[in-house]
């Protein structure tokens, strides 16, 4: 449902019916309330009372400040872990990275999106901060539709992704907070830039979202110098 509201497949104003929607997915009503539920947090849907979910605009100036605010935490849960993790830790931060690596070479963006998830909570864990780690948890869910197989699948947003971890990957295993956060802060921005660029292939945005494209990499690039 979430890739129908991004992809353009639901546009902005459409109502969802619950019973069409249980067919659609060969479930029960109960999931597809559910999920409906979960799209609304995440400010794809939206619920009016009598009136059920409905779906809303992009907003592409907020997503720009949602992945803002999680490229400052999710590079202080990477400095954090650089600095705490222990061994065993990195090695497993290691092999989530190299198994994302068979995904790219194999151009499997499913996998790869799964791997990316296993990858980032692994980071969060290391960090050994449960309150930053429930911050960067929460921004993240509130960005999964953006996150998808159809992103990974788009342009080189894979590979390039992948190769900003093993930046990451390489900090956390020599110990480099500063690199550590610096890499994975860079990374979070160059996901929002590559989330504004799928919108206006698709022709999703208008005139303030396509500024809004252009500032990103350079908001993002003057954000990891400071």
């Amino acid at each position: 449902m979430a890739q129908d509201v991004i992809g353009g497949r639901l546009r902005p104003g459409a109502k969802l019916d619950e019973v069409v929607l249980a067919g659609r997915f060969k479930v029960s009503r109960s999931p597809i309330r559910d999920a409906l539920r979960q799209l609304a947090a995440t400010g794809l849907l939206e619920f009016k009372p009598r009136r059920g979910f409905s779906v809303v605009s992009i907003d592409v100036p907020g997503l720009l400040d949602l992945f803002e605010a999680a490229s400052e935490v999710e590079g202080l849960c990477a400095k954090l872990c650089a600095m705490r993790v222990g061994m065993a830790e990195k090695r497993q931060i290691e092999l989530l990275h190299k198994r994302a690596l068979l995904a790219v070479a194999k151009g499997n963006a499913d996998e790869y999106a799964a791997l990316n998830e296993a990858f980032h909570h692994a980071i969060y864990s290391g960090a050994r901060n449960r309150t930053l780690s429930a911050i960067a948890i929460n921004l993240r869910q509130r960005l999964t539709p953006f996150r998808s197989q159809d992103f990974f699948s788009s342009g080189n947003r894979m590979k390039s992704s992948a190769e900003e971890h093993d930046v990451v990957v390489r900090a956390i295993n020599a110990s480099d907070a500063d690199a550590a956060f610096e890499g994975m802060r860079r990374h979070t921005a160059s996901t929002a830039t590559n989330v504004i660029e799928y919108f206006e292939r698709h022709g999703r945005s208008g005139a303030p979202a396509k500024q809004a494209a252009r500032n990103a990499g350079k908001r993002a690039g003057r954000a990891a110098e400071t």
